[in-house]
């Protein structure tokens, strides 16, 4: 098949979504020619290789951080990917799968009828659900309409967990069927090597570990408090991202005096994550909602256990007492005594860590790929019998 992915956000721009998309794009390159249409800022090019996957990137003028979107530029992204995708026909595209119905929707929908190809809209959590945000589109009817039309109109919409999957309907009030896809990861390049030392990190201390955006919706500064909390003082905190709550949570963590225990590494490589998940006693996430969580897979693959709050797609997948914690949404008193316990039980945390590290082998992007794959080939069937009824009426 000739895939055409629109994704507002492809790494290194972004956050979770593009990086699964990404790991599905070369994936699924591997048998088939892949195309996404993505947005451009800073120095990146505007078309490139990446793993086999053609990446063709449209300016959007107004971003200036990696980590972080703004409004204008996700409005910008609208006209100039809906003007470069249409001087993409000469590909003959079989199959669109527009990640994010906020803000790529109208992308993917517009294409596809140009194109006359089948639409595939994948719906990640948080463009159609985010607490932490008065713009959210839940809370808008102005932008629940539209979404509502999108999820309608689309040959086939997929999303990544139940939670997601029930906003669908109890929120946007559409009754179709959703394909139900857990995201997927890489399997994770080894660590070896890695050190504390390289981290600043005394080699006795309890590692605990958290990755992701620093945006409100991820509440962080609540993990210094657990931290905090706790009492232990030979526990650290290991915060890898980078976003607009970095400076707060730095002066929290000072002003507490645990700030030699609060290490912000910002932005870092792949293999620098993956060596700081080889070096970590435990995953810990403040989230106030996740559409489904790709860090805790990547923490389960370093058989790490995990400790979360109940709000999210990672409750198909994450429970108390297999995997770590899951506790109630902003229970800050539970999630320090689950930091306790794991701090006090060394071999309880190798245990969590062996079951984790059997149950995220369904999660693996080949996997994620084939049922992306099924989806792709029914939608393009049922496109073909959709396009054949007009001929064979006007036959008649």
């Amino acid at each position: 098949m000739k895939i055409l992915f629109c994704n507002y956000e492809y790494p290194p721009l972004g956050g979770g979504g593009g990086v699964v998309m990404r790991a599905l794009a070369r994936e699924l390159a591997r048998r088939h020619e892949v195309t996404v249409l993505t947005s451009r800022a800073l120095d990146l090019e505007p078309q490139s290789d990446d793993g086999g996957v053609r990446v063709v990137r449209v300016p959007v003028f107004f971003r200036n951080q990696l980590a972080v979107a703004n409004f204008p530029s996700m409005l910008a992204y609208l006209p100039s990917a809906i003007l470069r995708g249409r001087s993409l026909r000469r590909t003959g595209f079989d199959v669109i799968n527009t990640h994010f119905v906020v803000p790529s929707g109208p992308v993917g929908a517009v294409l596809s009828r140009t194109f006359k190809v089948p639409n595939v809209l994948s719906v990640h959590g948080g463009d159609l659900f985010d607490p932490s945000k008065r713009s959210s589109p839940h809370r808008h009817a102005w932008l629940r309409a539209p979404i509502r039309r999108m999820l309608n109109s689309a040959d086939a919409v997929v999303g990544q967990s139940r939670d997601t999957v029930r906003h669908v309907e109890e929120i946007y009030g559409v009754h179709r069927p959703v394909e139900l896809i857990p995201l997927g990861i890489e399997r994770p390049a080894s660590a070896r090597g890695a050190t504390r030392a390289q981290f600043g990190l005394p080699e006795e201390a309890f590692v605990m570990l958290t990755i992701g955006r620093l945006v409100p919706r991820k509440s962080a500064a609540q993990l210094v408090q657990a931290l905090v909390r706790c009492a232990r003082p030979n526990a650290h905190l290991v915060l890898v991202g980078d976003g607009p709550e970095s400076s707060a949570i730095g002066e929290a963590a000072r002003a507490v005096g645990v700030a030699h225990r609060v290490h912000l590494l910002g932005y870092v490589t792949e293999q620098q994550k993956a060596a700081a998940l080889a070096v970590s006693d435990v995953f810990v996430s403040s989230s106030q909602h996740e559409g489904f969580g790709l860090v805790f897979l990547e923490a389960m693959a370093a058989a790490l256990p995990v400790i979360c709050y109940d709000r999210g797609g990672q409750t198909d997948f994450l429970r108390t007492p297999e995997t770590g914690h899951v506790v109630k949404l902003n229970d800050l008193d539970a999630f320090t005594r689950a930091i306790i316990d794991l701090h006090d039980h060394a071999e309880l945390r190798r245990e969590i860590g062996r079951n984790n590290l059997l149950q995220v082998e369904a999660f693996f992007i080949d996997r994620c790929a084939e049922r992306y794959e099924a989806v792709f080939e029914a939608a393009c069937r049922h496109g073909s019998r959709r396009a054949a009824r007009p001929a064979a009426q006007a036959s008649k």
